[in-house]
């Protein structure tokens, strides 16, 4: 049974990027992964692409011949997509096995109210693939208590809309320390505790928000996310592989790829990276690395780096330096063997 994942969003969160990260790290730990773009309007991706929606219909295309703009030509060019289903399932079936990760658009429509990325999404899973769902959104949104309000109401709609095993990530963790600092620390964000506590930052923020008039609309809709209490966080730096490793554990647990693989078992470099915890975060750890002490664990990091290169280096002139001393001895051999004997014998004399 196949696995997969299903990236959403909206622009600008990294959708793209993931996808790219993603496949190059599961490639390093030898889980085969193929990569799908469901998005029309993606005619430049990063990532070598196994199936492109762009060679059944491109934006370009329904903008010129239906007078639509980009939105709702996305729009029109996923229902495109639901009705020729069987182009989909084709390209799906040659992909085996593999591991799929869907590069969805970012229109946020399509992954809250509109029924076609869903039907779809249901179709994909009738095939016998295991998915989950990863609501991407860029980390800047902490910075701002009425941003953060927005994003779980989204993450919340999405989550309903979706139905499938679902997780919400925020990207772009290495660059929180560039912005101003939280006024809590990040697992109050995380872990989405109580929200009460951001009402008065949202008053501060702005005159508006803080007018008494709406009040009684932030309450509401604070109550409401944390009556549901379904909406939490993962976290992730792309380039980081323990970030990305700590996310695919996750991953892997909500759609049952750590229970075992479609190979009949999981990766053996990731058994490994599993069993010595090299993959476990908090957002504690998280917080540290990314914000207390980004910048003197980058140092360390550095430093690190660049006394394994050397040690590499240093280990590779010894192996060169060894094999010279073979080559030459090889030479005397050789040389020994073709002389040819003159007749004189030499004694040393002690």
């Amino acid at each position: 049974m196949p696995f997969a994942q299903l990236v959403i969003g909206p622009p600008g969160s990294g959708k793209s990027t993931f996808c790219d990260g993603m496949h190059q790290f599961m490639s390093a730990i030898g889980r085969k992964c193929s990569v799908v773009n469901l998005d029309p309007a993606n005619d430049h991706t990063s990532y070598p692409c196994a199936l492109d929606v762009r060679d059944l219909i491109t934006l370009e295309e329904i903008m010129e011949d239906d007078q639509l703009g980009p939105n709702g030509a996305v729009l029109y060019a996923l229902e495109e997509l639901e009705h020729n289903w069987e182009w989909l399932e084709q390209g799906l079936k040659g992909l085996g096995e593999d591991y799929v990760l869907f590069d969805c658009p970012g229109q946020v429509e399509l992954f809250t109210h509109h029924s076609s990325l869903r039907n779809i999404f249901f179709r994909i899973q009738k095939l016998g693939y295991r998915l989950v769902a990863l609501h991407l959104t860029d980390s800047y949104i902490l910075t701002l208590p009425s941003l953060y309000i927005s994003t779980l109401l989204l993450s919340l709609r999405a989550m309903l809309q979706m139905d499938l095993p679902h997780l919400n990530v925020l990207t772009k963790i290495d660059n929180l320390s560039l912005y101003s600092p939280l006024p809590f620390n990040l697992d109050f964000y995380t872990e989405v505790q109580d929200l009460s506590y951001l009402l008065p930052q949202m008053a501060q923020e702005s005159s508006v928000i803080g007018n008494a008039k709406f009040e009684g609309l932030n309450t509401a809709i604070v109550e409401l996310i944390e009556d549901f209490g379904l909406v939490s966080f993962e976290t992730l730096a792309v380039e980081d592989k323990k970030s990305m490793m700590n996310l695919l554990q996750a991953i892997d647990r909500a759609g049952g790829y750590a229970f075992g693989g479609a190979e009949g078992a999981n990766d053996t470099v990731w058994q490994v990276a599993m069993r010595d915890g090299m993959s476990s975060m908090t957002a504690q750890d998280v917080q540290e690395r990314w914000i207390d002490r980004k910048e003197e664990i980058d140092d360390m990091e550095r430093k690190a780096l660049e006394e394994e290169a050397k040690a590499k280096e240093t280990h590779s002139l010894a192996n060169d330096a060894g094999d010279d001393d073979e080559d030459d001895d090889d030479d005397i051999e050789e040389v020994e063997r073709y002389v040819p004997d003159g007749g004189v014998k030499v004694v040393r004399r002690n």
